[in-house]
């Protein structure tokens, strides 16, 4: 091939349209320096390469390790419930908040219980209010009497020339009076006995515990069934057919109830509109009840002298 038939070479080429190549110049016994044209590099080439130089910074990007610490181990859930709940966060208006209903707590329940009081009265009969309020005055005149009592014992005390012998005799009086209480002495007075008999033996003891809490509301101070005194510490149970226990002793019908008080209020308290009476005959028995102006109260309850609990002296 001669020199006038090879391919010319522009001879002005800017910078900028200069191949972008990092192979070395092209020495004497290169193609270019022997006549051969030199190729140039094709986009596809150049945009394969650019390519190539991003993955490589993405992937070296990857690899750097993170600047975060790494987290500590994972809380359970009752620690996570302990951080939500304590410290408490409580701010100045849910302690306002707490404070009125604290307050208002016990005045809100006082008129409830007052509310439901008024509600059973107005709902009751006729001869439930005559019976309540009869209860309500024997109690009433049962406590003027003790006022009264006192008064003078009271004055007595004041005005007695001999001080120690007056309470002395004082000591004596209300020691019988708490040993009628507690069935410790005997006691005679005016008062009722009911009969309660039972041949079929369908009467249980919460007939007979009933019949107490009746003989107690209406003023009784006394109260013996057969030979059973009955105080404040007495329970009932069933027993077999016709029999009761009381208090450890098997009582068998008929049940004789002696109870000291005024025989008015304790004949009425028992013979009212669904009171022991009725409730004696709808279970197949009889109910008699006898006032009388002089009962005798004899069975008595052995005293006992406590294990822990003593007397206190100022």
């Amino acid at each position: 091939m001669s020199g006038d038939d090879a391919p010319r070479v522009p001879e002005d080429r800017g910078p900028e349209h200069a191949p972008e190549s990092s192979a070395p110049p092209a020495s004497e016994s290169s193609p270019a320096a022997q006549g051969s044209p030199v190729p140039e590099p094709s986009p596809a080439s150049v945009a394969g390469d650019a390519s190539k130089s991003e993955e490589s910074e993405e992937s070296e990007e990857s690899v750097e390790p993170s600047p975060e610490a790494e987290p500590g181990p994972a809380l359970t859930g009752r620690q996570r419930l302990a951080a939500a709940l304590w410290p408490p966060r409580v701010n100045r208006a849910q302690l306002v908040v707490a404070l009125l209903l604290f307050a208002l707590g016990p005045g809100v329940a006082f008129q409830v219980r007052a509310n439901t009081t008024q509600n059973q009265i107005r709902g009751a009969r006729q001869d439930d209010l005559v019976r309540i309020l009869d209860e309500v005055d024997a109690r009433q005149q049962r406590l003027d009497q003790e006022r009264t009592q006192l008064q003078q014992s009271l004055t007595q005390l004041q005005t007695s020339s001999n001080q120690a012998k007056e309470a002395q005799a004082q000591t004596q009086l209300k020691e019988q009076q708490l040993g009628v209480l507690a069935g410790t002495v005997a006691a005679t007075g005016p008062g009722v006995t009911l009969t309660i008999k039972d041949p079929g033996g369908n009467v249980q003891a919460a007939m007979l515990l009933n019949t107490l809490e009746e003989l107690r509301a209406a003023g009784a101070e006394a109260v013996q069934i057969n030979n059973v005194r009955v105080v404040a510490g007495t329970w009932f149970s069933d027993a077999n057919r016709g029999t009761v226990t009381i208090s450890g002793t098997t009582v068998s019908e008929p049940y004789v109830f002696t109870a000291i008080g005024n025989p008015q209020d304790l004949d009425t308290a028992l013979n009212i509109p669904g009171g022991v009476v009725q409730s004696v005959a709808s279970d197949k028995g009889t109910a008699t009840v006898k006032r009388s102006q002089s009962l005798d109260v004899t069975a008595l309850i052995p005293l006992s002298t406590p294990d822990y609990a003593h007397t206190t002296h100022p």
